[in-house]
């Protein structure tokens, strides 16, 4: 078992150390064990997709990754942010399932508000595109209520483009996006992780040989 003490990091590379490390992870709901004895190494440059049937866990799982939920046991370690000594959590972007908006909101004004959560400051100049990019052109002072469920999703991962973090943790992000946008998304992902990004995402969708897997199956998990 590693542990990513001061000591242990000592004389060790920062770059050496692998970005996300789980232990012996183990978590259940509801008297079910969702998944045990997760052990887990992801690195830079990885695409990571967390399968499994409905209510396996994915999206527990996810969550415990972003430090959303507090119900396990085991560890879950981010060792080259620990080496910094810096909060992992200043390095992730996370989408959950749902898109997140304020219906109220316009597109624009939802993307300051989620940026300025995370201490950043966005100018327009950047968002414009990026929702252009999704086709959202001519969208972005509608309140998100008049937008379809495809178009919200779309909303929420415009911050694929626009916010500069090293793990993407994306659960269901291709829910409600049609083929062209399913596939605007899988070429987003393949280029983070060609930059040296690490992409972890839920769903049942594999699009690359290249994916790596974590299969949850009734408390028993896969990983390769």
């Amino acid at each position: 078992m590693a542990c990513y003490t001061a000591a242990a990091l000592k004389g060790t590379l920062v770059t050496e150390l692998p970005l996300l490390e789980t232990t012996d992870l183990y978590c259940e709901r509801d008297d079910r064990v969702l998944f045990s004895a997760l052990n887990w190494r992801a690195v830079d440059g990885e695409i990571w997709q967390v399968a499994g049937v409905n209510g396996a866990g994915k999206t527990t799982l996810m969550r415990i990754l972003a430090g959303l939920h507090g119900f396990f046991d085991g560890e879950v370690r981010w060792p080259r942010w620990l080496a910094q000594q810096q909060d992992p959590r200043q390095h992730f972007l996370y989408l959950g399932h749902k898109a997140g908006l304020r219906d109220e909101l316009t597109p624009l004004e939802n993307i300051r508000w989620w940026t300025s959560l995370h201490g950043d400051t966005v100018d327009d100049a950047k968002i414009f595109p990026a929702l252009a990019c999704l086709g959202l052109a001519g969208y972005e002072t509608v309140p998100c209520a008049q937008l379809s469920a495809g178009q919200k999703r779309r909303v929420a991962l415009s911050l694929l483009w626009i916010m500069n973090k090293v793990v993407w943790l994306l659960d269901e992000p291709f829910t409600a996006l049609d083929a062209d946008g399913v596939t605007l998304i899988e070429n987003r992902l393949r280029e983070h992780a060609a930059n040296g990004g690490l992409v972890i995402y839920s769903s049942h969708h594999r699009f690359d040989d290249a994916v790596r897997h974590v299969r949850l199956a009734l408390g028993e998990v896969e990983v390769a």
